[in-house]
Order: structure tokens, then C-alpha cells, then sequence
């Protein structure tokens, strides 16, 4: 997708353009030419000069560990828990291996940990609000959850959390008595200026520059309606002139609104015995063809009629009841109460008659979406719906792929329920009457903000569309935090270099238990605090930072966690690595603050430091030795499988569902 930035091609992707536009422009100053074809892993890039990307990539996963550092140090106020943390996120091979490579994921991190670190900060100065250090640190969390949402949808898990901090926020100041409504004001208005119109304005722009770049035809064409498609060099619609508004006689093609739901189509072949009424196939095609061609006709009335050049043009309003006959064949499109070939309870559609002549099911009511009766069809810009006169269903592509016999072409049905979606919508592409004057389709092109609205459309009809590919590795959230299953990145024989993405062990387990220590700590201390026991000034603030601090790194995990399970879309294990960045910040205040109790409880404070310091150092060493003993998973395996015993992974195999 880089490279496609660099062609200027455009492309379609389920997520915003900003992560694949910067691994673009990182490419470009770095000298690559954007013709690296990125097959498949292991390809060898030979001349190529991909460094630049990979090297953008992996500066931006570095980032994360003085992000998490300065996070927690500024949470805790605690030098061991800020490097404990920073020592996790340094020898996590799961890390280590997402960054390294041209992926979304390292930059989408960046951001996020970017409007935490922003955040945090700004909650730092709040005892000098408005001024420079202020203003910085909440325009700098305005910026990055900008970055965050521009790269994948999921930034907006960190907009909840910083939401959510900031309505708090807020409603403190809202019951500080010594606080003007005037200067409530005025901090209420500083935030929606910096968290919202300032990161919204910014995703704006990246979408701005992303359609002002990609101005080619390119593979993401099919994905947009014919109006956006009519705006890209070199597509069949660009630089077209035809008549602006449907007319009887007229021969047009029909596309499908649905993502690539192909045009309106029909050839001489039957359906199979078996399969409804051995009629003429109507299906949907995605490609550009002469069986994409229909008449519009009155229904009652013939072909020869609108042909004639004498008579007068009649144009086609919403709500008249026309016929469509297939140009190639002179069959009309046609539907009954057969069932259709492969979408239970839909009806089945067919060409049917002879040289136009056919029966009333034949007949169907042309309706635009948001019109009165008696408007004006226009081409490209008008969403049609045809509604069956006879039964009532609506024509509709179901997205299914038809059985050879149909040349694995759509499905396209009659659906009896009358439910809007794209599936059953259509607009006019192709438009031939030589009774009409032509306009250029530059008249038709829709605005900016009817572009934004149409791509998010797609991209979130594309997310919800997403399902797994055959022998495709997929993974459930509840394998996450456990570290249930990796992901092969490359090689899979003995003699290949193999990569696997996977969570240092040690690290993940150490992680999971410690959100289960940090609840049964919170509550012993919520409990304590709420039946009034004495604490010393030193526990009055590690109680603080547990509740306060640990509370706010908790939530992040809990958001960038808990809506998978609500998703019904494909699910990955790299979905989890946000909220793992979350439960590693966790980890080192948690652990901190443990030590920290133990070691108040002994008399002795010599015995007390050797606690506190030993405890720090026995995880650190812990992490630094399985990270020596998992290491190669990153940075590449050779020789034998780990099941061999020969294999310097051998043993390392500690669940069976690890597949290196």
C-alpha cells in the first residue's frame, strides 16, 4: 500500500489511510521506487531499497519503551517501576518482532502510547492550567489521538480512555467551589478545542491528502460508487460525457452499491436442472462487458417505439413501472416464486420472453431513495431501487459466488424483504440515448464531504465483511493474554529462515497474574481505606499511585481488551498488543508498589531495601534470561524444527499450540 502512494494508484483498505501514507512517504525519501511487488514473506527484495520503511517502522516501536517509561514514572513517581516497565517492552519478543517489519501496527502503537503519555502529562500540570507546558502536553494528546484513529479504527479505544479521563477531569472542576463558571468555561473549551476539533480537523486532512495522492485508477475502484470512480485517471468513467438524466429507450449498465457487488448481467446460458425455472442466468459481474447492457422500456409498450427517432423523449421518473430488456439477448429481467439458487427464502430472477416480449412479471416500479414521485433519474448520482410489481421483493445482488454452471459469477436475487441495504440498491453507470444531449460526469462528481462519508461506509462494510481466508491462522481474544497461539511470519521448512510472532513467556504469564494481583490489591486497599484504618503518610500515597495511577492503566487494558469479544469480524493475535503495552505499565507499578508495602512492614531498613531492590532485580534478571532463551523467534530460526531434539529450541515448546 506504500507503493500504491507512491504510483499514485488508488487502493481500497478496511482501515484510514495515515499508517500506509507514512510507510509511503518513508519509502519514497528514502529512495524506494514503489514497483516491489510484496508477495508473499521471504520474497527477496534483490535491488530494492526497503530499509527506509522497515527502519521508519522499527524507530516507532522503539519509541514505545521511553513512552511507557515516562508514563509510568510519571504515574508512580518511581524510578525501579518506570525501567521495570521499559525492560518488559525491551525483551518482549512479541514486540521486538511486530516492529520490525512494514506493518500498521508499530505506528498505531506510537500514537497511542503518544495520547497516554500526552494525557498523563497534562494531568500532571493541572495545578498550572493554561499554561505553555499545558496547552503542549493537551494539544500533543489532541495530535495523537488523531494519529491513532488515522491509523485503525481500534484508536478509538484510546479516545474513550482520554474521554473518559478528561469528563472527570471536568466534573472535579465542576465541584471546585473556588472556580469560577466563567474559568469552567474556559477549561471546557480548551478541551473540546484540542481533543476534538483539533484531532477531528487533522483526520479530515489526512483524508484530504489520501484522495488528492491516489488521483489513478487502481484495484480500489470496484469498492467506490461510479460517481467517485468517475474522478480517477484512467478509469473507463473518467473524462466521459453522457446524458445527465434516464430516458425510455435509454441503454444503460446497473451497478451494485454493495462493496464490490458488480453490474446488473445476463448471457444466453440456462440455469441447471434443479435450479428454480430453466430460464435465462441474471447474475452480477464485476468486470466491464456487453452483457451488462439493458434497455429501459415503458411496460407497456415495445422496443421498436422508443427507437424511432421521430417520437419524442419521455424521461423516467421515480416511481414508474418499467421493463428491462437484456440488450445482447432481448429477454426481459424477470422474477416468480421459484426459490433462488442459492439464498433461501429470496426469489429467483431470470431473463425471460422473446425480442422483449414477455409476461407481468416482467414488470417492476423504478423508486429512488429520498424522492418524491416524479423526480428526475440521474446517472451515477441516483440510488435506485426495483421493486418487483408482482411479488413485492426487490432486486438485490447477495454477494454469493455462483457454482461453475454459473461462471462463479454474484448471485443476484429478489429479496422479500424490503429492509435498505446496498445489497438491494443500484445506480445508473453507463447511459447511451442519442435522443439526449451528453454532460461531462465532472458536473456529477461528488463533494469532499460526500467522499469522507462514502469511505468511512466502505472501510466500516468492509471491517464488519472481514472472514478468514482458507488454512488462515485466526485466533479468539481469550487466547491473548494468555499467550495461547503465535503467528507464523515466514518460513515453514527446515531450510527456510523462519519468524513467529509470539509474547516472551515469561513476560505474557508474568503480565496476566499481575492484573489479578492489581484487582486483589485495589480491593484489600479500597476495603482498608473505607473502614478507616490508619496509614502512614508513605502507604497514604503507594495507595494513590495503586488506586489512582494502577486505575487509569487498568482501564486503558480493560478498552483495548474487552470490546473483541463483541466484535463478529476475523480476529488476530496482534490485536492484542495494544492492551499488552497497557498490562505491561500495569506490571511494573503493581510490582513496585507490592515491594513497596512488603517492605514497609519489616523493621529493619537495611532488610527492607534488600527487599525492595532484590525483588526489582529477580524479575528483571527473569526477563532478561527468557528473553536469551526465546530470542530467536524474532530474530529468525534455521535448522531443525523445535520438535527435533537437535534444534536449539528444542524444550522451548511449553504449550502444544506454539507452532515454531
Amino acid at each position: 500500500m506504500g507503493s500504491y502512494y507512491i504510483n499514485r494508484t488508488f487502493f481500497f483498505d478496511v482501515h484510514p489511510p495515515l499508517g500506509k501514507m507514512l510507510i509511503g512517504l518513508a519509502g519514497y525519501l528514502s529512495g524506494y521506487d514503489g514497483t516491489f511487488p510484496f508477495q508473499k514473506p521471504g520474497d527477496r527484495y534483490e535491488h530494492h531499497n526497503y530499509v527506509g520503511m522497515r527502519g521508519f517502522c522499527a524507530f516507532l516501536g522503539s519509541c514505545l519503551v521511553p513512552f511507557a517509561y515516562l508514563t509510568v514514572l510519571e504515574l508512580s513517581k518511581s524510578l525501579p517501576a518506570a525501567l521495570l516497565t521499559a525492560f518488559i517492552l525491551i525483551f518482549d519478543t512479541g514486540c521486538i518482532t511486530l516492529s520490525q517489519y512494514i506493518l500498521l501496527d508499530p505506528i498505531l502503537m506510537f500514537f497511542l502510547m503518544g495520547a497516554v503519555l500526552g494525557m498523563v502529562k497534562c494531568n500532571t500540570c493541572a495545578d498550572r492550567p493554561f499554561s505553555i507546558s499545558w496547552w503542549f502536553w493537551l494539544s500533543l494528546t489532541g495530535v495523537n489521538l488523531a494519529g491513532a484513529m488515522g491509523v485503525k479504527f481500534v484508536g478509538l479505544f484510546v479516545v474513550l480512555l482520554v474521554g473518559l479521563n478528561t469528563i472527570c477531569d471536568l466534573w472535579d472542576l465542576l465541584g471546585n467551589l473556588s472556580l469560577s463558571l466563567v474559568m469552567f468555561g474556559k477549561h471546557l473549551l480548551a478541551r473540546v478545542l484540542c481533543l476534538i476539533v483539533l484531532p477531528l480537523a487533522l483526520y479530515t486532512a489526512m483524508f484530504a491528502v489520501h484522495f488528492a495522492v491516489l488521483n489513478k485508477s487502481g484495484p480500489g475502484d470496484g469498492f467506490f460508487s461510479s460517481a467517485f470512480q468517475s474522478q480517477l485517471i484512467g478509469n473507463n468513467l473518467h473524462n466521459v460525457s453522457v446524458p445527465e438524466h434516464l430516458a425510455y429507450g435509454s441503454v444503460v449498465t446497473m451497478k451494485n452499491l454493495r462493496m464490490a457487488g458488480g453490474y446488473l448481467h445476463s448471457h444466453w446460458h440456462l440455469y441447471p436442472e434443479g435450479v428454480g425455472a430453466r430460464q435465462q442466468q441474471v447474475t452480477a459481474y464485476l468486470h466491464k462487458d456487453l452483457n451488462n447492457l439493458w434497455i429501459i422500456k415503458k411496460h407497456d409498450s415495445n422496443t421498436a417505439d422508443l427507437l424511432d427517432p421521430s417520437s419524442p423523449v419521455e424521461f423516467v421518473q421515480h416511481g414508474d413501472i418499467i421493463r428491462l430488456e437484456h440488450k445482447e439477448t432481448s429477454r426481459n429481467l424477470h422474477s416468480h416464486q421459484h426459490e433462488a439458487p442459492l439464498t433461501r427464502k429470496h426469489f429467483q430472477v431470470t431473463g425471460y420472453g422473446i425480442n422483449g416480449t414477455g409476461d407481468t412479471n416482467d414488470f417492476w416500479r423504478i423508486e429512488v431513495m429520498g424522492r418524491k414521485t416524479g423526480k428526475l433519474i440521474k446517472v451515477l448520482r441516483s440510488r435506485i431501487r426495483l421493486t418487483h410489481m408482482a411479488t413485492g421483493c426487490i432486486l438485490g445482488s447477495s454477494g454469493k459466488t455462483l457454482p461453475k454452471w454459473g461462471w462463479e459469477q454474484v448471485e443476484v436475487t429478489c429479496t422479500p424483504y424490503l429492509k435498505e441495504t446496498p445489497n438491494s440498491l443500484w445506480n445508473v453507470e453507463d447511459h447511451i440515448n442519442p435522443k439526449l444531449p451528453n454532460i461531462s460526469l465532472d458536473v456529477l462528481k461528488p463533494s469532499f464531504v460526500e467522499i469522507l462519508l462514502e469511505s468511512h461506509m466502505v472501510m466500516i462494510r468492509g471491517n464488519s465483511g472481514l472472514k478468514p481466508k482458507d488454512n488462515e491462522v485466526t485466533s479468539k481474544p481469550w487466547h491473548w493474554p494468555i499467550n495461547y497461539q503465535g503467528l507464523r511470519f515466514s518460513g515453514v521448512n527446515e531450510t527456510d529462515y523462519r519468524v513467529y510472532l509470539l509474547g516472551n513467556p515469561v513476560i505474557w504469564w508474568l503480565n496476566l497474574v499481575t492484573i489479578g494481583l492489581y484487582l486483589l490489591m485495589a480491593i484489600s486497599t479500597t476495603v482498608a481505606l473505607k473502614r478507616g484504618v490508619q496509614l502512614t503518610p508513605e502507604l497514604k500515597e503507594l495507595s494513590q499511585v495503586l488506586l489512582h495511577g494502577g486505575g487509569q492503566i487498568m482501564l486503558g487494558w480493560l478498552l483495548h481488551y474487552l470490546p473483541f469479544f463483541m466484535m463478529s469480524r476475523v480476529l488476530y493475535f496482534h490485536h492484542y498488543f495494544p492492551a499488552m503495552l497497557f498490562s505491561s505499565m500495569l506490571t511494573g507499578i503493581t510490582w513496585d508498589t507490592l515491594l513497596k508495602f512488603c517492605a514497609r512492614f519489616l523493621s529493619s531498613s537495611t532488610t527492607a531495601g534488600n527487599v525492595y531492590g532484590g525483588g526489582i532485580l529477580v524479575l528483571v534478571l527473569l526477563i532478561m534470561y527468557s528473553f536469551y532463551l526465546f530470542h530467536p523467534l524474532s530474530y529468525g530460526m534455521i535448522g531443525p524444527m523445535a520438535s527435533d531434539p537437535n534444534s536449539p529450541m528444542a524444550g522451548l515448546r511449553w504449550m502444544e499450540s506454539w507452532e515454531f
